[in-house]
C-alpha cells in the first residue's frame, strides 16, 4: 500500500515539476517574438483493479503542447504581407508626391518664371538685361527638368536595390526554414512535437510573408512546404529553392525576379510577385514611377518641340532665323529582348505629340505579323508590316529582319527630361522678332492697314520671299510672289486672314482700288516682339491630349493624380495596419503569454508540488511504521 502511495506521490511530484518548468519557460519567453504559450497535458495512469473497485495509480505527462491556431497564424501572415506591401508602396509614392508638389523642387514655379521672363522681354525686345533674364530662367527650367529626372532615377535605383535586397532575404529565410524542417522532422520522430522549433519556423514564415505573399502547406512528417503565389516552390521539405533578381531581359534598366534554370534566367510575371516588400516595390515601379517619368518626359519633349519650332521661324538680333532653343534628350529608347535571335534594328520617333501617351510599348513579331501593344492598358494592334504609327509614335525597322518570337520594348519619352538643356547662350540669338513684316505703299489712297499675325512652324521654304497684294477694286485683289500660286480676283472682306508661305496676315479697313500691300523680310526689326508673343502663347497652348491640355495642365493633372493615389495609399495602409493589429491580437489571444495567468499557474503547480511532497512524506512514514512493526 505504501509503495503504491509512493508511486502516486512521485508521479504527482513529476507532473508538478513539469508544470513548473513549462510555466517558467512561458514566463521567460513572454517577450520572445513568435513564441507560443506551452501547456503540459496530463493523463491518469491505468488504474489497478481491487475487490473494492479500480484504484488510481497517479498521473502521466502525455506531452507539452503549444497553444497554436493554424487558421489564426495564416490570417496573421496574410495581414502582415498585405500591410508590408501597402507600407512599402506608401513610402515610395510619398517620395514622389513630395517631390512634385514641393515649390522648391516642382516644375510649375520654374515654368512660370520662364514664361514670365518671355513676357517681360516681349515688352522691350531690344533690352539686353531682359534677354539675359530669359536665358537664365531657361537654364533654371532646364535644370529643374534634369533634377526631377535625377530624383526619379534615384527612386528607380532604390527600388531596384530594394527588390534585390528582398530577394536575398527571401532566399535566406527559405534556407533557414528548410533547415528547421529537417530538425523538426528528425525530432518529431520521437512522437513529441518540438514546440520551440515549430515556433521558430512559424516566426520565419511571418518574416518571409513580410517580403512576399506565400502559401504554406503542412505535411504529416512535421515539415512545411512554402510556395509563391504563382506556385513556384521556395521550400519543399528539407530543400530550399532560390529565386534570383537580375536585369529584366526585356528592359535592362529594371531589375526583375525569376529563376535560373539550365536554359538560363526565366523572369516571372509581375502579377506573380504580389504582397510584402517585394510586391510593394514592383507595384510602385510599374504603377506609379513609370507613368510619372513618362509624363514628365512627354511634357519636356512636347514643350521643347513646340518652343523650338516657333523659335526657329523667328528672327534674332543678327537678322537670321532662330535656332533650336532647347534639347530634350536623345529621343525614344528601344530595347531588344535578350532572347531575340533576329537582326532587326527597330527605331521609333514621335511625329504627333498631341496624340502621344505616357505609355511604353511592346513590339512583337510572330513570323508573319507585327503586334504593337500599349503597355498602360494592354491594347494591341496587329499589322502586316512596318512602318506604322500608333498614338503619334512612328515605329519602323532601320535595318535587318526580325525572327519569329522577337520582341522590343519602346519607351518614347522616358529619358526626355534626363538631359534637358538650353542650346542658346547668346542673348542676340533669341529670335524675338518675326522674320517678315507688312508694309503699305505710300501712294495708297485708303487708310487700310496690313498686320502680320504671325508665322506658324515649320518655316516654309519661301517664308522670306516678298509677296505683293494689289487691290483691283474695293472688294477684289490679286496676290503675286513665289510660293503663292499668284491667285487673282480674290474677294475681300475686312479682317480676313491671308496665309502664304507659313505666315498669316490680315488687312483691316476699306482698301481702295489700286492700293498695294507687301509682306517681305523684316530688315532691322530689333524692336519687333512678334515671335515673342507666339512663344509666350505656348505656355497655355494645347500641346497634349489631343490638343486639350497644355504643359501646365498635363503636369497639374499628374501631380493631382499622384496626390490622390498617395492619399488613397495612406488610407489603405492605415486600414491594413488596423487589420494586422486585430489579426495579431486574435493570434496572441491564443498563443500569447499572459503573465497574470502564468503567475496563477506557477502558484497552482507550486501547491501541487508541495501536496505531492506531502503524499511522499506520508508514504514514507507509513513504510517506517511497517518496518517498526516487523522489528
Amino acid at each position: 500500500m505504501s509503495s503504491s502511495l509512493l508511486g502516486i506521490g512521485i508521479s504527482g511530484l513529476n507532473a508538478a515539476q513539469a508544470g513548473l518548468s513549462t510555466t517558467s519557460h512561458n514566463i521567460s519567453n513572454a517577450s520572445t517574438p513568435g513564441f507560443s504559450r506551452q501547456n503540459t497535458v496530463q493523463t491518469t495512469v491505468q488504474p489497478q483493479y481491487s475487490g473494492a473497485g479500480f484504484l488510481g495509480q497517479g498521473t502521466n505527462i502525455e506531452t507539452v503542447r503549444r497553444s497554436y491556431s493554424s487558421f489564426l497564424d495564416t490570417q496573421l501572415r496574410e495581414a502582415n504581407t498585405q500591410s508590408a506591401h501597402l507600407d512599402t508602396f506608401l513610402g515610395q509614392i510619398s517620395n514622389i508626391d513630395n517631390l512634385l508638389s514641393d515649390a522648391s523642387t516642382g516644375l510649375t514655379p520654374a515654368m512660370n518664371e520662364f514664361f514670365s521672363s518671355v513676357n517681360t522681354l516681349s515688352s522691350n525686345p531690344a533690352d539686353t538685361p531682359s534677354r539675359q533674364q530669359m536665358l537664365s530662367s531657361a537654364q533654371t527650367l532646364a535644370g529643374r527638368y534634369r533634377d526631377l529626372s535625377s530624383q526619379l532615377d534615384g527612386l528607380r535605383s532604390g527600388a531596384n536595390a530594394g527588390i534585390a535586397g528582398a530577394v536575398n532575404l527571401i532566399n535566406g529565410q527559405a534556407v533557414s526554414i528548410a533547415q528547421l524542417n529537417e530538425r523538426i522532422r528528425t525530432l518529431q520522430g520521437s512522437g513529441q512535437p518540438p514546440n520551440d522549433l515549430l515556433d521558430q519556423r512559424d516566426a520565419l514564415m511571418q518574416d518571409l510573408a513580410s517580403q512576399i505573399r506565400v502559401n504554406v502547406v503542412q505535411l504529416a512528417d512535421g515539415t512545411s512546404n512554402v510556395f509563391m503565389p504563382n506556385g513556384q516552390g521556395l521550400v519543399m521539405g528539407t530543400q530550399s529553392f532560390a529565386i534570383s533578381a537580375q536585369a529584366d531581359p526585356a528592359n535592362p534598366t529594371s531589375v526583375t525576379v525569376g529563376v535560373v534554370t539550365g536554359a538560363g534566367f526565366k523572369a516571372m510575371r509581375e502579377g506573380d510577385l504580389s504582397g510584402g516588400t517585394l510586391g510593394g516595390l514592383m507595384a510602385f515601379r510599374s504603377q506609379v514611377l513609370d507613368g510619372v517619368e513618362n509624363a514628365i518626359g512627354l511634357g519636356a519633349a512636347a514643350f521643347a518641340f513646340a518652343f523650338n519650332a516657333q523659335h526657329m521661324v523667328g528672327q534674332d538680333r543678327n537678322g537670321v532665323l532662330g535656332s533650336a532653343f532647347f534639347s530634350a534628350g536623345t529621343g525614344p529608347q528601344v530595347f531588344a529582348h535578350a532572347s531575340n535571335t533576329g537582326g532587326a534594328q527597330v527605331t521609333a520617333s514621335i511625329s504627333n505629340f498631341s496624340a502621344a501617351t505616357i505609355s511604353d510599348y511592346r513590339l512583337q513579331y510572330d513570323g508573319a505579323n507585327y503586334t504593337i501593344t500599349r503597355l498602360a492598358d494592354n491594347v494591341a494592334q496587329v499589322f502586316a508590316g512596318l512602318p506604322q504609327t500608333v498614338d503619334g509614335v512612328d515605329f519602323a525597322i532601320a535595318s535587318g529582319l526580325p525572327a519569329a518570337g522577337d520582341s522590343f520594348l519602346i519607351q518614347p519619352v522616358r529619358t526626355a527630361a534626363r538631359n534637358f538643356s538650353t542650346l542658346v547662350s547668346d542673348t542676340a540669338s533669341i529670335a524675338a522678332a518675326l522674320p517678315i513684316r507688312g508694309t503699305a505703299a505710300v501712294a495708297n489712297a485708303s487708310q487700310a492697314r496690313l498686320a502680320v499675325n504671325g508665322v506658324s512652324p515649320p518655316a516654309g521654304a519661301n517664308l522670306l520671299q516678298t509677296v505683293t497684294i494689289t487691290f483691283t477694286g474695293a472688294n477684289t485683289f490679286n496676290v503675286t510672289g513665289t510660293g503663292t500660286g499668284n491667285p487673282t480676283g480674290l474677294a475681300f472682306t475686312s479682317g480676313m486672314t491671308l496665309a502664304y508661305n507659313g505666315w498669316s496676315a490680315a488687312i483691316n479697313g476699306a482698301p481702295a482700288s489700286g492700293d498695294v500691300f507687301s509682306i517681305g523680310p523684316n530688315v532691322g526689326g530689333v524692336g519687333d516682339n512678334g515671335n515673342l508673343r507666339a512663344l509666350a502663347a505656348i505656355d497655355q497652348a494645347g500641346l497634349l491630349n489631343g490638343g486639350n491640355a497644355s504643359i501646365h495642365d498635363s503636369y497639374a493633372q499628374m501631380v493631382t493624380r499622384v496626390g490622390t493615389e498617395t492619399h488613397a495609399a495612406k488610407s489603405d495602409s492605415k486600414a491594413q495596419t488596423r487589420v494586422a493589429a486585430q489579426a495579431e491580437a486574435a493570434q496572441q489571444s491564443v498563443s500569447g503569454v499572459n503573465l497574470d495567468e502564468e503567475a496563477a499557474a506557477l502558484l497552482k503547480y507550486q501547491q501541487a508540488y508541495q501536496a505531492a511532497g506531502k503524499v511522499i512524506a506520508t508514504a514514507n512514514a507509513l513504510f517506517d511504521e511497517i518496518l517498526a512493526i516487523m522489528r
